[in-house]
């Protein structure tokens, strides 16, 4: 399906509500560890507030630098839980979003987006408390020609995505999870954080034993 100049791709499932619940209880680090430190897209792409996460299934985005109309097509395709994954191919010239955006994300459902370029008006989107990771910050508005994408494969921070994907995002960075390997990724997970759990317990015995001495 083409709308204008923005192809659509919509033949594609979504994981369930409940698989993404049990990804909110972890952290990016700890799938990492869990998917042995593959599929973490590069630190250049960050929270653009502090305390930003965000779990939700990708629906990818493709957009010509410094442009959003396929960003503004996708609205109509935002289902619960879908957090946007947008390559903007890095430009650090115009922002693809801005705190409009963001709101209309949220409204129709969105969990955050995750963009491969600059947004703005990073202030009331905190204030909004919607999750966006971004490259970085620009004032900078974007144009809207096109072309573009909507629901097919895209590259971000070195990360293919594929749509249905499940990201997860916190203050560390952002990690993408091939629905296919979610139940190994959930068990390798719970594995590691009862781990650290040992180890911080032995922490915690040291300490007491030290200030017992």
């Amino acid at each position: 399906m083409t709308q204008d100049n923005v192809r659509v791709d919509t033949a594609w499932e979504r994981v369930d509500g409940h698989v993404l619940d049990q990804f909110r209880t972890h952290s990016v680090a700890n799938l990492g560890d869990a998917l042995d430190r593959l599929n973490i897209v590069d630190g250049g792409i960050a929270p653009i507030w502090n305390g930003a996460k965000a779990v939700g299934t990708a629906l990818p985005v493709l957009t010509v630098a410094g442009d959003n109309k396929a960003v503004i097509a996708a609205l109509e395709h935002i289902r619960p839980g879908d957090i946007l994954v947008i390559n903007a191919f890095g430009y650090d010239g115009r922002a693809i979003i801005g705190d409009n955006l963001a709101q209309r994300f949220a409204a129709y459902g969105a969990a955050g987006a995750i963009i491969d370029g600059y947004v703005r008006d990073a202030a009331i989107i905190e204030e909004l408390g919607i999750p966006i990771f971004a490259r970085g910050l620009t004032p900078a508005g974007p144009f809207k020609n096109g072309p573009g994408t909507i629901g097919e494969s895209v590259a971000i921070g070195g990360v293919v995505v594929n749509p249905g994907d499940i990201i997860a995002a916190d203050g560390d960075g952002v990690i993408v999870i091939p629905p296919r390997r979610a139940d190994e990724a959930l068990k390798s997970v719970s594995e590691i954080v009862a781990r650290e759990a040992a180890l911080d317990a032995e922490v915690e015995a040291l300490r007491s034993k030290t200030a017992a001495s």
